[in-house]
């Protein structure tokens, strides 16, 4: 089902002028544009995003664009906490959860391949108030978020060298990724394609190197096996709660789902990005099938890995010294006696952080510009330079970077922690509007006769998927600060940072509730077509291998 025609007026007022003819790259961005705006003046007035995403930029984003400080260091003070087993049950399942949520976002994202997506989507299909209330947190908990990442890679620069003041490794580190992100998308794209094949390599290696560790394979030839999940170590920490052992093991598991939040926030990206990848109705498919290799790589055997090569009780886990020494994959290779590796990973850790950084600079400016395009942000936000970038936007989201200098005299390790508690909450109420919305977006398929088995990405299972992980993730919001709630348990400042970022969502959305007197969107009335016909106009080249290298080639990217 289509729009039946595709006209644009130069006036809402005036005569209908001549269909619009999309017939190059720029016609095509003017035509999205256009239909998105109203008229073709306020498009080249306002300028608008390129689709200058390729296909491998998009691939790689999606299987490593936002893997950062969570999978290398902070997993683990997880470990520590509450052992082996149970970050591997928290990472395994936290990731179908997000598996889920993805299929909901991916079958959205593809028949509406929208710049920042989600709070236009929330917007549409479930009330104006929910996309402005997730538009919102989504922008802070971006911007909060860079601030962690760069606050982490101040951290792992001091591995070499920390007599020098942080504040001068905040600075090159701010001064890099908005560079990377003011100039062009495509060169986002590229510096991202990069670290993001870096992070894949050293993930890759660290694996096998894990392997060879754990069968006895390192200088020291010691076959390690699951020694450390047997007496005297334990495999799950049993917290000092309840009335028995299994009860405290049940809470240390539950413990890890916070943790693995964290290290899953931003896998929405290739979502965010759809509305500037080349043909998306293509590559946002793909991308999102690749998330299921993402989760069972690097978090689910990474987590196993973690836990066979270091024991929970090795203090460094939670040293606040500087660099990556507390990084359980630096500690599993400094008790195997392999020399030079460890600062070869802190390179990566760095890396990893700066792309990280680069990432959510990024998807902060989009869910920005969402916001613009939604009418729930000024107006000058939707101004976009020549090479299609919405600069107030990048502008705005790099000014909130100037927080990590806290961390200067703060210390970096507490002010990351208090980043990552305040972001995780955010993430999962994203994560959560998301299948809110993909519900409702189900609910208007088929009030408007929209067959989904004629969409080009259809998720499976649902909506039972969609409900599964709303489920889930309602659960870690609600229960994510039991601890408080126990027998001389209460600490207000903990409370505060587990539960403030509730307060803050549905503030947001109560705000636009009432000042704008929205209403909940019927599934009759809901918005499927505003800017698809110009999406569907365009026609991208569908190149074919010529030969096995290239086969091989465009199966990854």
């Amino acid at each position: 089902m289509e729009k039946d025609n595709y006209n644009i007026d130069a006036d809402p007022e005036s005569s209908p002028v001549p269909d619009y003819t999309i017939n190059d790259r720029k016609g095509s961005v003017l035509g999205e544009a256009a239909d998105l705006y109203g008229s073709v003046q306020a498009a080249e007035q306002l300028g608008y995003v390129e689709r200058g995403l390729k296909s491998r930029h998009i691939q790689f984003i999606a299987l490593g664009g936002t893997i950062g400080t969570g999978l290398f260091l902070g997993i683990g003070s997880a470990l520590a906490d509450y052992g082996p087993l149970s970050i591997l049950l928290g990472y395994s399942i936290t990731g179908v959860a997000i598996f889920a949520m993805m299929q909901c976002l991916g079958e959205m994202a593809t028949w509406l391949p929208l710049p920042g997506a989600i709070p236009q989507l929330c917007a549409r299909y479930v009330d104006p108030a929910m996309g402005f209330a997730v538009g919102w947190n989504n922008w802070y908990s971006n911007a909060l978020t860079l601030c962690a990442e760069i606050s982490a890679a101040a951290t792992v620069i001091g591995f070499w060298n920390d007599d020098i003041n942080p504040s001068a490794w905040i600075t090159i580190v701010i001064v890099l990724v908005f560079c990377l992100n003011i100039f062009a998308v495509a060169i986002y794209g590229e510096a991202e394609f990069c670290f993001a094949a870096i992070k894949i390599i050293t993930i890759c290696g660290l694996l096998l190197l894990a392997l060879i560790i754990m069968l006895g394979g390192g200088p020291t030839h010691d076959r390690l096996g699951f020694r450390y999940w047997k007496h005297p170590y334990t495999s799950m920490v049993a917290l000092p709660y309840g009335t028995n052992a299994n009860t405290g093991r049940f809470l240390s598991f539950f413990s890890t789902l916070v943790n693995a939040a964290f290290s899953y926030g931003g896998v929405e990206m290739v979502a965010v990005a759809a509305g500037e990848a080349e043909n998306p109705r293509k590559n946002i498919p793909k991308a999102v099938r690749r998330v299921f290799w993402r989760i069972l790589f690097f978090y689910v055997l990474g987590s196993l890995a973690i836990g066979v090569t270091v024991p929970y009780t090795n203090k460094n886990l939670t040293s606040d010294g500087p660099g990556a020494r507390s990084s359980p994959w630096v500690i599993a290779i400094v008790n195997a006696k392999i020399s030079a590796l460890p600062s070869i990973i802190n390179a990566v850790i760095l890396t990893s952080a700066s792309s990280s950084a680069n990432a959510f600079l990024y998807t902060g400016s989009r869910y920005l510009f969402a916001l613009a395009q939604n009418g729930q942000a000024p107006r000058f936000f939707l101004k976009c330079s020549k090479t299609g970038v919405p600069y107030w936007c990048v502008a705005v989201t790099a000014s909130i970077s100037f927080l990590t200098y806290m961390s200067a005299t703060a210390g970096s390790s507490t002010v990351f922690t208090w980043f990552q508690t305040l972001t995780t909450i955010s993430s999962l109420f994203t994560w959560i509007s998301v299948c809110v919305a993909y519900i409702k977006f189900k609910e208007a398929l088929e009030a408007q006769n929209v067959d989904r088995n004629s969409l080009v990405f259809k998720s499976k299972f649902q909506p039972y998927t969609a409900y599964f992980a709303l489920f889930f993730f309602s659960v870690i919001v609600l229960f994510n600060g039991w601890e408080v709630f126990t027998k001389g348990g209460w600490d207000t400042q903990d409370f505060v940072t587990a539960y403030v970022g509730i307060p803050i969502y549905f503030g947001f959305y109560l705000f636009w509730k009432v000042f704008k007197r929205t209403k909940a969107v019927k599934p009759a009335e809901a918005d499927l077509w505003t800017g698809k016909a110009a999406v569907d106009a365009e026609v991208w080249e569908d190149r074919e291998p010529r030969n096995l290298m290239e086969r091989i080639w465009f199966w990854i990217a």
